[in-house]
Protein backbone atom coordinates (compact mmCIF):
# COMPACT_ATOMS: atom_id res chain seq x y z
CA UNK A 1 0.00 0.00 0.00
CA UNK A 2 1.49 3.34 -1.11
CA UNK A 3 1.76 5.99 1.65
CA UNK A 4 -0.98 8.63 1.38
CA UNK A 5 -0.80 12.42 1.65
CA UNK A 6 -1.03 12.35 5.43
CA UNK A 7 1.95 10.03 5.82
CA UNK A 8 4.89 11.49 7.79
CA UNK A 9 8.44 10.61 6.79
CA UNK A 10 11.20 11.80 9.11
CA UNK A 11 14.77 11.67 7.79
CA UNK A 12 17.59 11.91 10.32
CA UNK A 13 20.90 13.07 8.87
CA UNK A 14 22.27 16.06 7.00
CA UNK A 15 24.56 14.35 4.50
CA UNK A 16 24.19 13.06 0.96
CA UNK A 17 22.04 10.14 2.12
CA UNK A 18 19.46 12.30 3.88
CA UNK A 19 19.27 14.80 1.03
CA UNK A 20 18.98 12.13 -1.66
CA UNK A 21 16.23 10.37 0.28
CA UNK A 22 14.09 13.52 0.34
CA UNK A 23 14.62 14.25 -3.34
CA UNK A 24 13.97 10.64 -4.36
CA UNK A 25 10.75 10.45 -2.36
CA UNK A 26 9.36 13.41 -4.28
CA UNK A 27 10.53 12.07 -7.64
CA UNK A 28 8.79 8.77 -6.82
CA UNK A 29 5.53 10.64 -6.27
CA UNK A 30 5.38 10.82 -2.48
CA UNK A 31 3.04 13.69 -1.53
CA UNK A 32 3.09 13.33 2.25
CA UNK A 33 5.02 15.28 4.88
CA UNK A 34 8.84 15.10 4.90
CA UNK A 35 10.90 16.43 7.79
CA UNK A 36 14.70 16.37 7.59
CA UNK A 37 16.61 16.75 10.85
CA UNK A 38 20.30 17.62 10.85
CA UNK A 39 22.64 18.35 13.73
CA UNK A 40 24.54 21.06 11.86
CA UNK A 41 23.41 24.58 11.04
CA UNK A 42 23.47 23.86 7.31
CA UNK A 43 21.30 22.27 4.69
CA UNK A 44 22.50 18.74 3.80
CA UNK A 45 25.80 18.73 1.93
CA UNK A 46 28.32 16.41 0.32
CA UNK A 47 31.18 15.27 2.58
CA UNK A 48 33.86 13.95 0.14
CA UNK A 49 34.82 17.50 -0.96
CA UNK A 50 35.76 18.30 2.64
CA UNK A 51 39.03 16.41 2.22
CA UNK A 52 39.47 17.38 -1.43
CA UNK A 53 38.30 20.61 -3.11
CA UNK A 54 37.28 22.35 0.12
CA UNK A 55 40.91 22.27 1.27
CA UNK A 56 42.46 23.56 -1.94
CA UNK A 57 39.84 25.95 -3.31
CA UNK A 58 36.64 27.72 -2.30
CA UNK A 59 34.35 24.83 -3.17
CA UNK A 60 30.71 24.62 -2.13
CA UNK A 61 29.83 21.09 -0.96
CA UNK A 62 26.09 21.79 -1.13
CA UNK A 63 23.84 19.25 -2.85
CA UNK A 64 22.11 21.76 -5.11
CA UNK A 65 18.70 20.78 -3.75
CA UNK A 66 15.93 23.32 -3.15
CA UNK A 67 14.26 21.98 -0.03
CA UNK A 68 11.59 24.65 -0.12
CA UNK A 69 10.64 23.60 -3.64
CA UNK A 70 10.70 19.95 -2.54
CA UNK A 71 8.40 20.90 0.34
CA UNK A 72 10.77 19.44 2.90
CA UNK A 73 10.78 20.90 6.39
CA UNK A 74 14.46 21.16 7.38
CA UNK A 75 15.27 21.41 11.08
CA UNK A 76 18.88 22.51 11.47
CA UNK A 77 21.00 22.28 14.60
CA UNK A 78 18.85 19.51 16.06
CA UNK A 79 20.24 16.20 17.32
CA UNK A 80 18.35 12.96 17.88
CA UNK A 81 18.69 11.65 21.44
CA UNK A 82 16.30 8.70 21.64
CA UNK A 83 13.74 6.57 19.83
CA UNK A 84 10.41 5.15 21.02
CA UNK A 85 9.46 2.63 18.35
CA UNK A 86 6.14 1.77 19.96
CA UNK A 87 4.93 5.36 19.98
CA UNK A 88 6.81 6.18 16.75
CA UNK A 89 8.49 9.19 18.32
CA UNK A 90 12.04 10.49 17.93
CA UNK A 91 13.32 12.44 20.93
CA UNK A 92 15.53 15.34 19.85
CA UNK A 93 17.25 18.36 21.34
CA UNK A 94 14.41 20.35 19.77
CA UNK A 95 11.56 18.29 21.21
CA UNK A 96 9.75 15.07 20.31
CA UNK A 97 8.91 14.42 16.65
CA UNK A 98 6.38 11.83 15.51
CA UNK A 99 6.76 9.75 12.36
CA UNK A 100 5.04 7.09 10.29
CA UNK A 101 8.27 6.17 8.48
CA UNK A 102 11.75 6.92 9.79
CA UNK A 103 14.96 6.97 7.72
CA UNK A 104 18.22 6.82 9.68
CA UNK A 105 21.06 8.52 7.81
CA UNK A 106 23.04 9.79 10.79
CA UNK A 107 26.42 8.74 9.42
CA UNK A 108 29.47 8.12 11.56
CA UNK A 109 31.65 9.94 14.05
CA UNK A 110 35.46 10.07 13.75
CA UNK A 111 37.54 8.16 16.27
CA UNK A 112 39.52 10.49 18.52
CA UNK A 113 42.84 9.88 20.26
CA UNK A 114 43.68 10.40 23.94
CA UNK A 115 45.15 13.68 25.09
CA UNK A 116 44.29 17.35 25.68
CA UNK A 117 45.70 18.70 22.43
CA UNK A 118 43.50 19.90 19.56
CA UNK A 119 42.70 17.19 17.04
CA UNK A 120 41.41 18.16 13.61
CA UNK A 121 39.15 15.67 11.89
CA UNK A 122 37.17 15.91 8.66
CA UNK A 123 33.52 15.30 9.41
CA UNK A 124 31.91 18.73 9.03
CA UNK A 125 32.21 21.92 7.00
CA UNK A 126 33.64 23.62 10.08
CA UNK A 127 36.31 20.91 10.30
CA UNK A 128 37.36 21.61 6.71
CA UNK A 129 37.43 25.37 7.33
CA UNK A 130 39.66 24.91 10.40
CA UNK A 131 42.06 22.71 8.48
CA UNK A 132 42.15 24.97 5.42
CA UNK A 133 43.10 27.88 7.68
CA UNK A 134 46.34 26.18 8.76
CA UNK A 135 47.44 25.04 5.31
CA UNK A 136 50.28 27.44 4.55
CA UNK A 137 53.92 27.13 3.42
CA UNK A 138 56.17 25.86 6.18
CA UNK A 139 53.37 24.87 8.55
CA UNK A 140 54.25 21.76 10.55
CA UNK A 141 51.52 19.18 10.20
CA UNK A 142 51.30 15.76 11.80
CA UNK A 143 48.74 13.37 10.36
CA UNK A 144 47.79 10.27 12.33
CA UNK A 145 46.64 7.50 10.01
CA UNK A 146 47.73 6.75 6.44
CA UNK A 147 44.30 5.71 5.19
CA UNK A 148 41.99 7.51 2.78
CA UNK A 149 41.57 10.69 4.82
CA UNK A 150 45.24 10.79 5.81
CA UNK A 151 46.36 10.48 2.19
CA UNK A 152 43.99 13.19 0.96
CA UNK A 153 45.00 15.61 3.71
CA UNK A 154 48.68 14.88 3.07
CA UNK A 155 48.10 15.58 -0.62
CA UNK A 156 46.58 19.00 0.13
CA UNK A 157 49.18 19.88 2.77
CA UNK A 158 52.06 18.93 0.51
CA UNK A 159 50.57 21.07 -2.25
CA UNK A 160 50.54 24.09 0.08
CA UNK A 161 54.18 23.57 1.01
CA UNK A 162 53.58 22.28 4.53
CA UNK A 163 56.08 20.09 6.35
CA UNK A 164 54.14 16.84 6.69
CA UNK A 165 54.74 13.87 8.99
CA UNK A 166 52.30 10.96 8.83
CA UNK A 167 52.23 8.39 11.63
CA UNK A 168 50.73 4.99 10.81
CA UNK A 169 50.35 2.16 13.32
CA UNK A 170 50.19 -0.50 10.61
CA UNK A 171 52.81 -1.75 8.18
CA UNK A 172 52.00 0.89 5.56
CA UNK A 173 49.24 2.82 3.80
CA UNK A 174 46.12 0.64 3.51
CA UNK A 175 48.06 -2.43 4.65
CA UNK A 176 45.11 -3.65 6.69
CA UNK A 177 42.50 -3.89 3.94
CA UNK A 178 44.79 -4.46 0.95
CA UNK A 179 47.83 -6.35 2.23
CA UNK A 180 51.58 -5.81 2.00
CA UNK A 181 52.03 -5.95 -1.78
CA UNK A 182 49.49 -3.20 -2.48
CA UNK A 183 50.58 -1.17 0.56
CA UNK A 184 54.17 -1.09 -0.66
CA UNK A 185 53.04 0.31 -4.00
CA UNK A 186 50.82 2.85 -2.29
CA UNK A 187 53.73 4.02 -0.13
CA UNK A 188 55.67 4.97 -3.26
CA UNK A 189 53.16 7.78 -3.88
CA UNK A 190 53.97 9.41 -0.53
CA UNK A 191 57.19 11.00 -1.78
CA UNK A 192 57.87 14.25 0.05
CA UNK A 193 56.00 13.12 3.18
CA UNK A 194 57.79 11.79 6.26
CA UNK A 195 55.80 8.54 6.50
CA UNK A 196 56.48 6.61 9.72
CA UNK A 197 54.91 3.16 9.81
CA UNK A 198 54.55 0.69 12.68
CA UNK A 199 54.48 3.74 14.94
CA UNK A 200 52.01 4.11 17.79
CA UNK A 201 50.62 7.29 19.31
CA UNK A 202 50.36 7.74 23.09
CA UNK A 203 48.38 10.98 23.04
CA UNK A 204 47.89 14.34 21.38
CA UNK A 205 49.43 17.17 23.41
CA UNK A 206 49.21 20.93 23.02
CA UNK A 207 52.66 20.92 21.40
CA UNK A 208 52.01 18.03 19.03
CA UNK A 209 51.86 14.24 19.01
CA UNK A 210 53.54 12.11 21.68
CA UNK A 211 54.53 8.70 20.35
CA UNK A 212 54.51 5.53 22.42
CA UNK A 213 58.33 5.55 22.51
CA UNK A 214 58.24 9.01 24.11
CA UNK A 215 59.17 11.02 21.02
CA UNK A 216 57.31 14.33 20.64
CA UNK A 217 56.44 15.36 17.09
CA UNK A 218 55.88 19.10 17.35
CA UNK A 219 53.12 20.43 15.14
CA UNK A 220 51.16 23.53 14.25
CA UNK A 221 48.23 21.25 13.45
CA UNK A 222 47.36 17.62 14.16
CA UNK A 223 44.95 15.80 11.86
CA UNK A 224 43.51 12.48 13.01
CA UNK A 225 42.21 9.99 10.46
CA UNK A 226 42.13 6.64 12.22
CA UNK A 227 38.62 5.56 11.35
CA UNK A 228 35.06 6.24 12.38
CA UNK A 229 32.18 4.55 14.16
CA UNK A 230 28.52 4.48 13.16
CA UNK A 231 26.47 7.03 15.08
CA UNK A 232 24.16 4.55 16.82
CA UNK A 233 24.84 5.21 20.51
CA UNK A 234 21.56 7.07 20.95
CA UNK A 235 19.72 3.97 19.62
CA UNK A 236 21.05 1.63 22.31
CA UNK A 237 17.64 1.00 23.87
CA UNK A 238 15.63 1.03 20.64
CA UNK A 239 15.84 -2.70 19.94
CA UNK A 240 16.97 -2.47 16.32
CA UNK A 241 19.21 -5.26 15.06
CA UNK A 242 22.82 -4.07 14.93
CA UNK A 243 26.22 -5.59 14.26
CA UNK A 244 29.72 -4.19 14.77
CA UNK A 245 29.33 -1.92 11.73
CA UNK A 246 25.88 -0.47 12.28
CA UNK A 247 22.16 -1.12 11.87
CA UNK A 248 21.36 -4.31 9.98
CA UNK A 249 19.24 -3.76 6.86
CA UNK A 250 18.16 -5.80 3.85
CA UNK A 251 18.79 -4.86 0.21
CA UNK A 252 15.87 -2.40 0.37
CA UNK A 253 17.50 -0.72 3.42
CA UNK A 254 14.72 -1.98 5.71
CA UNK A 255 15.54 -2.69 9.35
CA UNK A 256 13.82 -5.31 11.52
CA UNK A 257 11.17 -2.63 12.16
CA UNK A 258 9.07 -2.27 8.96
CA UNK A 259 8.64 1.46 9.53
CA UNK A 260 12.37 2.21 9.90
CA UNK A 261 15.07 2.31 7.22
CA UNK A 262 18.81 2.94 7.50
CA UNK A 263 21.30 4.06 4.85
CA UNK A 264 24.94 5.04 4.44
CA UNK A 265 27.59 4.82 7.16
CA UNK A 266 25.05 3.91 9.83
CA UNK A 267 23.82 0.82 7.92
CA UNK A 268 25.15 -2.69 7.46
CA UNK A 269 23.29 -4.03 4.43
CA UNK A 270 22.87 -7.60 3.32
CA UNK A 271 24.19 -8.64 -0.11
CA UNK A 272 22.82 -11.84 -1.65
CA UNK A 273 25.56 -11.72 -4.27
CA UNK A 274 28.28 -11.73 -1.61
CA UNK A 275 26.34 -13.74 0.98
CA UNK A 276 27.62 -11.21 3.48
CA UNK A 277 26.92 -7.80 4.93
CA UNK A 278 28.38 -4.75 3.21
CA UNK A 279 29.64 -1.66 5.01
CA UNK A 280 32.04 0.51 3.03
CA UNK A 281 31.65 3.81 4.87
CA UNK A 282 31.91 5.66 1.56
CA UNK A 283 29.89 8.14 -0.50
CA UNK A 284 28.42 5.73 -3.04
CA UNK A 285 26.67 3.63 -0.40
CA UNK A 286 24.92 6.67 1.09
CA UNK A 287 24.02 8.26 -2.25
CA UNK A 288 22.55 5.08 -3.72
CA UNK A 289 20.96 4.10 -0.41
CA UNK A 290 18.80 7.21 -0.31
CA UNK A 291 17.18 6.40 -3.65
CA UNK A 292 16.75 2.73 -2.74
CA UNK A 293 15.10 3.56 0.59
CA UNK A 294 12.73 5.99 -1.14
CA UNK A 295 11.63 3.35 -3.62
CA UNK A 296 11.18 0.84 -0.82
CA UNK A 297 9.02 3.29 1.13
CA UNK A 298 6.88 3.74 -1.99
CA UNK A 299 6.66 -0.06 -2.41
CA UNK A 300 8.03 0.11 -5.95
CA UNK A 301 11.39 -1.57 -5.42
CA UNK A 302 12.46 -4.89 -3.93
CA UNK A 303 15.93 -3.60 -3.21
CA UNK A 304 19.24 -3.54 -5.01
CA UNK A 305 22.47 -5.44 -4.58
CA UNK A 306 24.87 -2.70 -5.55
CA UNK A 307 28.54 -3.44 -6.05
CA UNK A 308 30.55 -1.46 -3.46
CA UNK A 309 32.60 1.36 -4.97
CA UNK A 310 34.67 4.25 -3.69
CA UNK A 311 37.34 6.60 -4.88
CA UNK A 312 40.01 8.94 -3.53
CA UNK A 313 42.31 11.63 -4.94
CA UNK A 314 45.85 11.04 -3.70
CA UNK A 315 49.08 12.72 -4.78
CA UNK A 316 47.83 13.53 -8.25
CA UNK A 317 46.25 10.11 -8.83
CA UNK A 318 42.66 8.95 -8.79
CA UNK A 319 42.48 5.80 -6.67
CA UNK A 320 39.36 3.69 -7.24
CA UNK A 321 38.13 0.42 -5.76
CA UNK A 322 35.14 -1.68 -6.75
CA UNK A 323 33.84 -4.95 -5.30
CA UNK A 324 34.66 -6.61 -2.01
CA UNK A 325 37.53 -9.00 -1.45
CA UNK A 326 38.19 -11.17 1.57
CA UNK A 327 40.89 -13.32 3.08
CA UNK A 328 41.79 -16.21 0.79
CA UNK A 329 41.16 -14.39 -2.48
CA UNK A 330 44.07 -14.42 -4.91
CA UNK A 331 45.76 -11.02 -5.37
CA UNK A 332 47.44 -10.05 -8.64
CA UNK A 333 49.19 -6.67 -8.86
CA UNK A 334 48.79 -5.19 -12.34
CA UNK A 335 51.12 -2.77 -14.13
CA UNK A 336 50.56 -0.58 -17.15
CA UNK A 337 53.05 -1.51 -19.89
CA UNK A 338 54.14 2.05 -20.76
CA UNK A 339 53.27 4.27 -17.78
CA UNK A 340 53.53 4.21 -13.99
CA UNK A 341 49.80 3.60 -13.59
CA UNK A 342 48.91 0.36 -11.87
CA UNK A 343 46.18 -1.63 -10.18
CA UNK A 344 45.31 -4.86 -8.41
CA UNK A 345 42.68 -7.53 -8.87
CA UNK A 346 41.37 -10.07 -6.39
CA UNK A 347 40.03 -13.38 -7.69
CA UNK A 348 37.85 -15.87 -5.85
CA UNK A 349 38.42 -19.63 -5.76
CA UNK A 350 36.79 -19.98 -9.21
CA UNK A 351 38.93 -17.23 -10.79
CA UNK A 352 36.02 -14.80 -10.85
CA UNK A 353 36.77 -11.13 -10.23
CA UNK A 354 35.86 -10.24 -6.64
CA UNK A 355 37.38 -6.75 -6.48
CA UNK A 356 39.60 -4.37 -8.40
CA UNK A 357 41.81 -1.44 -7.44
CA UNK A 358 42.92 1.13 -10.00
CA UNK A 359 45.54 3.83 -9.48
CA UNK A 360 45.52 6.47 -12.20
CA UNK A 361 43.69 4.27 -14.72
CA UNK A 362 39.91 4.82 -14.45
CA UNK A 363 39.18 2.88 -17.65
CA UNK A 364 39.98 -0.36 -15.86
CA UNK A 365 37.10 0.21 -13.46
CA UNK A 366 34.46 0.03 -16.19
CA UNK A 367 35.61 -3.45 -17.17
CA UNK A 368 36.08 -4.50 -13.55
CA UNK A 369 32.56 -3.52 -12.51
CA UNK A 370 31.14 -5.42 -15.48
CA UNK A 371 33.22 -8.51 -14.70
CA UNK A 372 32.11 -8.50 -11.06
CA UNK A 373 28.45 -8.02 -11.97
CA UNK A 374 28.58 -10.87 -14.50
CA UNK A 375 30.48 -13.24 -12.22
CA UNK A 376 32.95 -13.57 -15.07
CA UNK A 377 35.85 -16.04 -14.91
CA UNK A 378 39.18 -14.68 -16.11
CA UNK A 379 42.54 -16.04 -17.20
CA UNK A 380 44.78 -15.00 -14.34
CA UNK A 381 47.91 -15.59 -16.45
CA UNK A 382 47.20 -12.39 -18.42
CA UNK A 383 46.21 -10.08 -15.61
CA UNK A 384 49.63 -8.70 -14.66
CA UNK A 385 49.10 -6.34 -17.63
CA UNK A 386 46.73 -3.59 -16.49
CA UNK A 387 45.44 -3.15 -20.04
CA UNK A 388 44.52 -6.84 -20.44
CA UNK A 389 40.75 -7.43 -20.63
CA UNK A 390 39.01 -8.95 -17.63
CA UNK A 391 37.49 -11.91 -19.44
Amino acid sequence: MTPDGGHRVVVLGGGIGGGRTCAALRSEGFDGHITLIGGEEHDPYDRPPLSKACLTESADPGLGLDFEELEVSVRRGVWATGLDRGAKIVATTGGDIGYDTLVLATGSAPVRLPGPGEQLTLRTREDAEKLAAVLRPGARMVIVGAGWIGAEVATAAKGFGCSVVCVEAGDGPHAGPFGAAVSQRMAEMWEGVDLRVRTGVAEVEDAGVRLIDGTLLTADAVVVGVGSRADVGWLAAAGLDVDRHGICVDSGRRTNDPSIYAIGDVASRWSDRLSARVHTGHWDEAAVGGAVAARSIMHCDRGTDDIPYFWSDQFGRKVQYVGQHRRGHRLIVRDHPTTDRWGAVWLDECDRVAAHLSVGFPRAMIHARSAIADGRRVDRRTLADLTAPLG
